[in-house]
């Protein structure tokens, strides 16, 4: 099959190119059209859209799907992506585990996510290990590796777009950009992002923001991480740095974030803010439904934290509003700034759902302008957990594709 990119003697253009991208796009968002539906809808001739579908065709990415419907008269044919042309993994790197996914040509998810235990290390052992649980995945679905053209892979660091590289990210190495090591040993194209505008994307796509255009989405885990869309397109800035939202000055509390700044947003409204309190709380007297599990000498996580708020633990409820106030304060200029249409709320923390909602927009409607806060809606994600890992793979077929 040929790639959607490709440009060769039917395709010598790059406005012709530029089109038959263009129309490929439409097709995944209405998934079925007719010839004159999409002349009329992209401003093109008939022979002009006649041509294009019949190369994609020809490629294998588009298939004739019967006839259309009509009151009367002659119907017409209608077209839609073929979903078996290709397949695309989805790999999402967490804390403590790692999530995989894979999604036909249409977006659709085949079969179901999978989780693996992984800790990351910057080590070329942990490089290869995680390489291996990749492989592995690879090697469980029932699809040919020719079939799959391109792999996703969310880190929570910087990545740059241009190059590929992820600073922090295995560094031991001395070979080219990570994403060549990660094609080298993997034998597919393999594209690196950002977690949180991975998930940004997931909910453009898929899920809650599908019709919006301008749009936040604020990840709440062990970090905060920010992914942002304008006029329907992410944002990555000059070198792919953008939505450093954790890690903008909040506060004068002397704290050392992991970034090596003092008083970083993270350090007053995230998960590892959350759980080292937890813990000096606990270690102060401070009662909590989870206080027996830690005496007997039991590891606790940020979920057993939530959960405990979800059962009404007063201890564990405070800190997360806390975090939603220190949250929604920071979360109000961001809303003076982008006047955005939506924010969407996500990551780990956002489990806790009005606990930490309910604060934010109070603080919001406190801090931001009414004028400007009464255009955005605030609201949760809408495809959960697996949001990451579907944003991996989404984003993967649409770098692949030539498309973003």
């Amino acid at each position: 099959m040929r790639p959607l990119h490709l440009q060769d003697e039917q395709i010598n253009s790059s406005k012709t190119d530029q089109i038959k991208k263009s129309i490929f796009s439409y097709l995944i968002s209405k998934e079925s059209c007719s010839l004159s539906d999409l002349g009329r809808t992209m401003n093109l001739s008939i022979p002009t859209v006649t041509k294009i579908i019949g190369q994609l065709m020809q490629d294998g990415f588009v298939v004739e799907l019967g006839k259309k419907e009509t009151a009367g008269g002659r119907r017409p044919n209608i077209y839609g992506i073929n979903p078996n042309a290709g397949y695309f993994i989805g790999v999402d790197i967490r804390r403590f585990r790692i999530d995989f996914a894979l999604i036909n040509l249409q977006g659709d998810l085949i079969g179901e996510t999978v989780s693996k235990d992984f800790v990351y290390q910057n080590t070329k052992e942990n490089f290869d290990q995680l390489c291996d649980l990749i492989d592995e995945f690879i090697n469980s679905i029932d699809i040919s590796r020719t079939k799959l053209l391109g792999g996703g892979i969310n880190i929570c660091n910087r990545v740059n777009k241009k190059t590929g590289e992820a600073y922090n990210f295995y560094t031991a190495e001395e070979e080219p950009t990570l994403t060549e090591r990660f094609k080298k040993r993997l034998n597919i194209d393999i594209y690196l992002d950002n977690d949180s505008r991975s998930m940004l994307y997931a909910e453009f796509m898929k899920g809650i923001a599908k019709n919006a255009q301008n749009v936040l989405y604020v990840n709440v885990d062990w970090g905060v991480g920010l992914g942002i869309l304008i006029n329907g397109q992410l944002y990555y800035g000059k070198s792919g740095f953008s939505g450093e939202f954790g890690h903008i000055h909040a506060t004068d509390n002397g704290v050392v974030c992991q970034c090596g700044k003092r008083g970083c947003l993270e350090t007053i409204a995230s998960g590892t803010y959350m759980y080292k309190k937890f813990m000096e709380k606990i270690s102060n007297n401070y009662s909590s439904i989870l206080t027996k599990k830690i005496q007997q000498g039991d590891t606790i996580t940020q979920n057993d934290i939530i959960e405990a708020a979800l059962e009404d633990d007063v201890l564990s409820i405070e800190l997360i509003e806390e975090i939603g106030t220190n949250l929604g304060t920071n979360i109000a200029g961001l809303i003076n700034l982008f006047n955005p249409e939506m924010i969407i709320i996500g990551g780990g923390l956002s489990k806790a759902g009005d606990y930490l909602i309910l604060p934010i927009k109070s603080a919001i409607k406190k801090y931001a302008a009414n004028l400007v806060s009464s255009d955005t809606i605030i609201t949760q994600g809408q495809l959960g957990s697996t949001v990451g890992v579907i944003g991996a793979c989404l984003l993967s077929r649409s770098k692949s594709l030539g498309l973003l």
